[in-house]
């Protein structure tokens, strides 16, 4: 007698005001205006700013969910996942990022995000998110969930993905590009509005992030990937 496979059972839904979740992103401001989105709607229980605050603040607590920047000092969000996963793996993630840039989407993906969303989202959608990953479901921003299915698909190349890239933050690779260009440290804090020594500390984050020991090697890095 043949056997019926076994019914598919998903994971109950947390109530919203018992979702307990971490916030990661390196910017002060925007973890305080998601808190107050909604704090009142579910359990903020802690935060990060870097790979070694968000690790920590993870383990500490083991939230429902991550609410994880793409971008992070240290790693980045796909770092995150990774470390994390080895101590305590039933924990999950939502991307929430200002880049949809794909290879953003398909790296923090690859590492174990349960969804995507961008930093364009409403916070009701945000919160449903939350709530869906959190139960088992998978959520993306929409455009992004066809980028994604087309990736999986083998329609989009994922194998192309560049993980040592995937480490910088976007104000790194801007740096990384034009210096690359043969920018001036002057060049580049004039082009980008910032000072010298911001230049000369994101060009030091580069080069110890890359492996690389200086600045011809950082431009052959960069024109091997056609950056330049």
């Amino acid at each position: 007698m043949s056997q019926e496979p076994p019914e598919a059972t998903e994971s109950p839904v947390v109530p919203l005001s018992e979702l307990r979740v971490v916030l990661v992103d390196d910017h002060a401001m925007f973890r305080a205006g998601v808190r107050h989105e909604i704090g009142g709607l579910c359990r903020i229980v802690g935060e990060g700013e870097d790979v070694a605050t968000a690790v920590k603040a993870i383990v500490d607590t083991v939230p429902d969910v991550v609410l994880l920047d793409v971008h992070l000092p240290g790693g980045g969000g796909a770092e995150v996942i990774k470390q994390v996963s080895k101590v305590v793996p039933d924990v999950k993630f939502l991307a929430l990022s200002v880049s949809d840039a794909a290879e953003d989407v398909i790296g923090v993906i690859r590492a174990g995000a349960r969804g995507y969303v961008t930093k364009s989202i409403s916070s009701d959608e945000l919160v449903e998110g939350m709530q869906r990953v959190a139960s088992g479901d998978a959520v993306f921003s929409p455009r992004l969930a066809g980028f994604v299915l087309d990736a999986f698909s083998g329609a989009v190349d994922i194998s192309s993905i560049d993980e040592e890239l995937d480490r910088l933050s976007a104000r790194e690779r801007e740096v990384l590009k034009l210096i690359a260009r043969g920018y001036s440290y002057k060049e580049v804090a004039r082009e980008l509005f910032i000072s010298i020594k911001t230049v000369e500390t994101h060009v030091s984050s580069v080069l110890r992030k890359l492996q690389l020991s200086n600045r011809h090697q950082l431009t052959k890095w960069a024109t091997d990937r056609h950056l330049v």
